[in-house]
């Protein structure tokens, strides 16, 4: 049942924001040097590594500097792409990953291998889902690069505070599962994002 439903959901959604894809494609190309899409290699379902899609909101060679942004502070990023990180539209192309079965709408976000390293036992339990394109870290984190942007070490700050924390909340939406919860985080992401 969920699958089907991710299948449905990315089809309709892909077809409806086709249009909002060709002007925000045009924007990113006329705004910086670069490709339309951002690849970055995530950790999902049972460990497996893959190809998450973005569109690309930073110049270039970036991700060199480090995997941790830290909002409207961070050089790297392009002007058009302040917008659309603010909007989370540069998560759109997931809608891709979704129906190649890669990922869900809604289950743990996909981490970066560096910080999967990182997890204890317990904490890799949320590899035993697929993950998704929302959560109930993405409501609760909507402004976590606001957030960064005020630590003076962000990557120590996202590593000891916020990844435990969105963890647990990973580990909350896996004993939660179901189609009544993921409607629940579907509206409440919504809701964040034009808060």
């Amino acid at each position: 049942m969920k699958r089907l439903f991710d299948i449905l959901f990315s089809i309709i959604l892909l077809v409806i924001l086709s249009p909002l894809f060709i002007v925000v494609s045009i924007f990113i190309v006329t705004d910086s040097k670069g490709g339309i899409f951002f690849n970055q290699e995530r950790v999902g379902w049972k460990g497996k590594h893959f190809k998450l899609h973005k569109f690309r909101t930073m110049r270039p060679a970036s991700e060199s500097a480090g995997q941790i942004t830290v909002g409207m502070r961070d050089p790297r990023i392009t002007s058009i792409g302040y917008g659309l990180r603010k909007y989370k539209l540069d998560e759109l192309p997931q809608l891709l990953n979704i129906l190649k079965g890669e990922m869900s709408v809604v289950g743990p976000r996909p981490e970066v291998p560096r910080y999967v390293a990182l997890y204890n036992d317990e904490q890799r339990k949320v590899l035993n889902v697929k993950p998704g394109l929302t959560d109930y870290a993405s409501i609760d984190f909507v402004d976590e690069n606001a957030i960064l942007a005020k630590s003076s070490n962000p990557e120590k700050t996202y590593i000891e505070e916020i990844m435990p924390l969105k963890l647990n909340l990973n580990k909350k939406y896996i004993q939660e599962m179901g189609m009544k919860t993921d409607i629940k985080i579907i509206v409440g992401t919504v809701k964040a994002i034009f808060k």
